[in-house]
């Protein structure tokens, strides 16, 4: 790509998000992305990066300014009852983005809905459980809508549980959080930031359209990875907790109603991926001696 003229707008400048343009600064000649604040918009901007306020109810002159010149789109917020973006773009998208090349959306795996454990992939139906997902599939179906009206290639990344630099097992434990909730046949996936980052400039560099789960190799207990990560800090563990009988909140207990295994399959061999964060054995153990957990 000629960096001199790729221009990358995300909607929605939070964890996942901060990870891709931190990958993909080499290849966009301007990055724009938008937060709620302006205390997070005065921290955060810096070099190319030029950052917009958004607060989901319109468009301001800044931001279509910047959707004018825009080659690539990234959308990284979460819908509730309805996508606030597609909700204000809908109507008028082939005149805000007269440059666009490519969109890319982050979703979830939660799409997928419960599978008892057993494997899922892109050719998996959706069969959303939880309203948030339900939610995230409708978003999906919005913006693959919005994408085939424009003709503009569209990708959708399905996303794990996400994990990085100050959010991991490891800060969990130091706030004195960490607990060993245990569900019989129960396991995740989950996904370093960096992976996010990696998967989707790869996506935006040969616009390439399609679904893609982006996660680990190693779906795993969650006790496991909580018991792991003590080791590694030299602490003792927290008891186990039976699932059944914990007193936890509904939207933590919702996120055990979805049980699966998810392939990446895809992934490596059309994004050409090579996870540096594999599972969370290598990964914990890494960010522990590397010191980058915090």
């Amino acid at each position: 790509m000629e960096p001199t003229l790729k221009k990358l707008f995300i909607f929605g400048f939070g964890f996942s998000a901060t990870a891709v343009a931190r990958q993909a600064d080499q290849d966009f000649s301007k990055i724009t992305g938008t937060v709620r604040s302006q205390e997070k918009a005065d921290r955060l901007a810096e070099g190319k990066l030029a950052i917009c306020l958004f607060n989901g109810e319109y468009l301001s002159e800044e931001i279509r300014a910047e959707l004018q010149t825009a080659t690539h789109l990234l959308m990284s917020i979460a819908p509730g009852d309805v996508d606030p973006v597609l909700a204000l773009i809908r109507q008028e998208a082939k005149s805000l983005f007269p440059n666009l090349e490519w969109i890319g959306y982050l979703s979830t795996v939660g799409v997928y809905g419960n599978h008892d454990g057993g494997w899922v992939d892109e050719d998996t139906t959706p069969k959303p459980v939880s309203k948030r997902s339900l939610q995230r599939l409708e978003a999906e179906n919005g913006w693959q809508e919005l994408a085939d009206d424009i003709g503009v290639p569209f990708a959708i990344f399905r996303l794990s549980g996400i994990y990085g630099p100050g959010r991991n097992a490891f800060i969990t434990i130091e706030k004195g959080n960490s607990r060993r909730l245990v569900k019989k046949g129960q396991v995740f996936n989950r996904i370093h930031c960096e992976d996010i980052g990696t998967a989707v400039t790869n996506a935006m560099q040969q616009k390439v359209p399609g679904i893609f789960n982006i996660t680990d190799d190693m779906p795993a207990p969650p006790q496991d990875v909580v018991t792991f990560a003590h080791e590694l800090m030299e602490k003792t563990p927290p008891p186990e907790m039976d699932f059944e009988t914990a007193d936890i909140s509904p939207m933590a207990r919702s996120f055990y109603g979805e049980n699966k295994r998810v392939s990446n399959k895809k992934s490596k061999s059309v994004l050409k991926m090579d996870y540096r964060w594999p599972d969370y054995l290598t990964s914990l153990k890494r960010m522990w001696q590397e010191g980058s957990w915090r």
